[in-house]
């Protein structure tokens, strides 16, 4: 529950410049909290401008305004127009300004109000109001829960609720993560306003392009390693692969989840070498913790079942840290 609720619902009783922020290299649930808020800001009449540090995949492009987002790296000078008329800045799906880069520094030098819906663990104490509740299975949870809180749960219509249901299913991995019966409660109440799950469905998960299936099948064949005493699967793919495939930003989304459809394997890596950094996505099963290893080893976190990191460093050496830490976590199978 969001201490002062019944503050922020009176500063936004009268039409307000709104920012609404999320993190770098955003996904679904960022995309569609982000939106689905936007929406209904809109429908209160306040002027809402939606920023992101990068761009999102092409994939969401079919939720509504999207092509309104404004991208910091693309146009820096727009947005600080925006940021600098700001009266209330939402900061959504990050629980820490150095995840939205750039964007964080000036946004802490703001004067507006910051209001942080967001469900990972440790938030910062930077903004004025807070919702943050790790057990949500996603921010876009969270936002139907903020707009039921301020008392207007009736006017989430169906397009508002397409966005919401994106960030669910992807931020849960169609319903495999972070499940509650709360949860499902509120996605029966989003299929009874009208939203299609199945075009959803359709939109996120049966529109890949040829490129992507082919980069999939050559991560199952010729990037994958099973340690099969650990039960762990790990895919890495090099700045070569990253070249030869045209791999861009979203492409290789999802691809871990492959690891864990392997009866045996319980925890699944993901390793890509950037220009400037290695990157790791963790999945795991049941109550083994990738994002205790992601925290003490890759200065990252998340979920328990699902987080990333970071290596600085070379693909070879956060390969070899990646392996032999995993006996401080994981038993052997016998």
């Amino acid at each position: 529950m969001m201490e002062n609720i019944d503050d922020l619902k009176s500063f936004l009783a009268m039409p307000r410049e709104i920012v609404i922020v999320s993190h770098r290299n955003p996904d679904g649930d960022a995309i569609g909290s982000s939106l689905g808020l936007g929406l209904y800001l809109q429908r209160k009449r306040h002027n809402v401008k939606i920023i992101f540090p990068s761009e999102f995949p092409d994939v969401f492009n079919y939720l509504p305004e999207s092509d309104y987002i404004l991208i910091h790296d693309n146009e820096p000078d727009t947005c600080d127009v925006f940021l600098d008329k700001a009266e209330v800045i939402f900061c959504l799906d990050f629980n820490s300004l150095d995840r939205i880069d750039r964007l964080g520094v000036k946004i802490n030098g703001k004067q507006a109000v910051k209001v942080m819906i967001d469900h990972h663990i440790d938030p910062e104490p930077f903004p004025d109001y807070m919702l943050s509740e790790v057990s949500a299975s996603s921010t876009s949870e969270l936002i139907y829960d903020f707009i039921t809180m301020l008392g207007d749960e009736k006017m989430i219509d169906p397009i508002m609720g397409e966005c919401l249901y994106t960030g669910i299913i992807t931020d849960t991995g169609s319903f495999r993560f972070s499940t509650s019966a709360k949860l499902f409660r509120i996605v029966a109440k989003l299929k009874e306003i009208g939203v299609d799950d199945k075009k959803l469905q359709d939109y996120i998960f049966n529109s890949m392009p040829i490129k992507n299936m082919q980069l999939l099948g050559h991560c199952l064949n010729n990037r994958m390693e099973i340690i099969e005493e650990y039960g762990v699967g790990i895919i890495v793919l090099n700045k070569y692969d990253y070249k030869n495939f045209d791999i861009q930003r979203g492409d290789t989304e999802g691809i871990v989840n492959y690891l864990l459809m392997m009866k045996k394997i319980r925890l699944g890596v993901f390793i890509s070498q950037q220009p400037n950094i290695i990157k790791l996505s963790m999945r795991s099963k049941g109550d083994l913790s990738v994002q205790q290893i992601a925290r003490d080893h890759f200065k990252g976190g998340g979920h328990k079942n699902a987080s990333g990191g970071s290596f600085h460093g070379s693909l070879k050496s956060a390969i070899e840290k990646f392996k032999e830490i995993l006996p401080d976590y994981l038993n052997k199978i016998n």
